[in-house]
């Protein structure tokens, strides 16, 4: 808050925007974009770029766009596109209208670089890849020029339209900016601007045979965009210089009397520290060889920091939304803990899913005293945070199934459930005590038996009597079988990329990240629930309904525990 007024603090890229509305800058207009490369899915660390961009867009009035920085044949698939455009949909941005591509830009961009040639400031190169880092220096030597750098621009000119025509091999030249072989940002010394590449294109088939490198392209399509506010992350903040230099350079030959007409406009770029989550990876390489090395089912796994992968867990994109909200901007790169993600839909479903029963690990109860084919249905609080959404009858017989964990013949210290001579109360039903256990030849329990106090249907003791646990239930006669998964970290420590020398990170995954019940009960009034249906099932976390799932074939899968892990992380902090 600040000194004055009730007004929220603004991070750094709002008062650069508010500066800019002023000023009169940008004539109080604010345009961003998000510009991914389809080679993957988008993961989390994209939502948050996304809910920067474009709600700032939305908070100043402004505009935005979803822009595919498709320059790379060999890497990018319609698959992704399409994954993409699906998540930002998701996440809540209308995108009428809004979705660019930078290979309509194309033409455009081999114009621009046609005219730097031809005013001496790039120039077509033989170098072999090899050669040209070769050339390019350290960070500690220079580089050294290349001896096709003097070459004359109308020859340059025809190599470049012979390349773009298919003349020749790939990687056998390329076109070069002409700036420093001797700067002390590498990016600077003549940077590679076009490449031959012989591969069809998702978008233009067999049209081109240069591809524009993403430094050269990258600046030239938020300025085709006029966009007015370019944010990037850090790793971007280097490469600054040389968007800044190739919109220079266009311009320097245009204006009033210039050969080449009007000025390009000149976008602002700003550079954000982007996040990681503890227990996972963000690096596309490493999500892309999770995938096909087999580890995980695809890039939409639910343990998968993807969207997608996040969407089949059960998340929402308000929960999504509302982490990226929590976690802010900051200009310094920090890691989350994965347990601010989780305690955000924690939250949000805490309001709106409904509660339900299920046995995960069943052990079945046997009220003695419970007349035998009798029955009757209870009422139960569809959810105690919104009375709104109202009751539900849940039949109730003598015999139940009860969670494993719920009883113990030899009960630990502290452990208020079900054991020998204790009595507990089943939610919304009665007082039970437990009298008696069968076994099997192993030891194993089969059945617990009790007996029930019918005085207490639904409530209290009339007599006054207390106690201490709860426990739910589902009545055997009338339970639905389903197949549980319950998804954990991915990761079994909290930094997955740090290795010991010679390592792989890959050693890090969690053996135990997914965990599948074949046949849990759950109460029959999840029968006919729609892929993506989103409960709680009580006293066990959060589940959803999983995209897989039939009418002949109910699936859930875990989103979250109701462990508040956050909490934890708070008090521990204190």
């Amino acid at each position: 808050m600040t000194d004055n007024d009730d007004k929220p603090s603004l991070n750094f890229i709002q008062e650069i925007i508010e500066n800019d509305n002023r000023t009169g800058k940008w004539g109080g207009r604010v345009q961003t974009r998000f510009p991914p490369e389809p080679n993957g899915y988008l993961h989390i660390g994209h939502a948050m770029a996304i809910h920067l961009s474009f709600g700032l867009a939305r908070q100043y009035g402004g505009d935005f766009l979803l822009r595919f920085d498709d320059t790379n044949p060999i890497k990018e698939e319609q698959e992704y596109i399409d994954s993409i455009t699906e998540d930002v949909k998701w996440l809540g941005y209308d995108l009428e209208g809004r979705v660019r591509y930078a290979s309509d830009y194309f033409e455009q961009m081999y114009d621009w670089a046609v005219e730097l040639i031809k005013a001496g400031k790039a120039y077509v190169c033989d170098l072999t890849p090899a050669q040209t880092r070769e050339y390019r220096g350290t960070l500690t030597t220079p580089g050294k020029n290349s001896p096709y750098r003097d070459r004359p621009a109308e020859e340059s000119l025809d190599l470049f339209d012979r390349m773009r025509k298919g003349e020749f091999p790939d990687g056998s030249r390329t076109l070069r900016a002409k700036i420093d072989m001797t700067h002390a940002n590498l990016n600077m010394r003549d940077p590679v601007m076009y490449r031959i590449l012989h591969a069809e294109h998702p978008r233009q088939g067999n049209k081109w045979c240069v591809y524009a490198m993403y430094d050269w392209a990258h600046g030239l399509e938020d300025s085709i965009e006029n966009v007015t506010h370019s944010l990037c992350t850090l790793e971007f903040e280097n490469h600054r210089p040389l968007y800044n230099w190739f919109i220079d350079a266009i311009n320097e030959g245009r204006g009033p009397g210039g050969a080449f007409g009007e000025k390009i406009p000149h976008p602002q770029q700003i550079e954000f520290a982007r996040k990681d989550l503890t227990h996972t990876v963000m690096s596309k390489r490493k999500l892309l060889e999770l995938v096909q090395g087999g580890h995980i089912h695809g890039w939409d796994d639910p343990r998968m920091p993807t969207i997608s992968g996040l969407r089949h867990r059960g998340y929402t994109p308000e929960a999504v939304r509302d982490f990226c909200i929590d976690t802010g901007v900051a200009k310094y790169v920090s890691v989350i803990d994965i347990g601010r993600l989780e305690n955000a839909i924690r939250t949000d479903l805490n309001k709106r899913a409904q509660r339900r029963m299920g046995v995960l690990n069943p052990v079945k109860l046997v009220i003695d005293n419970y007349p035998e084919g009798d029955g009757e249905e209870l009422d139960a609080v569809n959810n105690p945070e919104d009375l709104a959404a109202g009751k539900r009858k849940v039949p109730f017989s003598r015999e139940l199934y009860i969670e494993r964990d719920d009883f113990r013949e030899d009960p630990p210290r502290k452990f208020f459930r079900l054991a020998p001579g204790r009595e507990v109360r089943l939610r919304y039903a009665y007082f039970v005590t437990c009298t008696d256990v069968v076994k099997d030849a192993d030891g194993t329990v089969t059945e617990v038996h009790c007996t029930y106090d019918p005085a207490t249907r639904g409530g209290d003791a009339p007599d006054g009597r207390k106690v201490k646990g709860t426990i739910h239930w589902v009545s055997a006669a009338h339970a639905l079988k389903a197949e549980v998964r319950l998804y954990d970290h991915l990761f079994t420590g909290p930094h997955p990329s740090e290795v010991e020398d010679g390592g792989d990170w890959k050693d890090n995954l969690n053996p135990d990240s997914l965990k599948v019940i074949p046949a849990a009960h759950l109460e029959p009034s999840l029968a006919g629930a729609a892929p993506g249906s989103r409960y709680q099932f009580e006293r066990q976390g959060y589940f959803c309904v999983a995209p897989d799932a039939t009418p002949g074939k109910l699936v859930f899968n875990r989103t979250a525990s109701l462990r508040d892990s956050w909490a934890k992380i708070q008090k521990k902090k204190r």
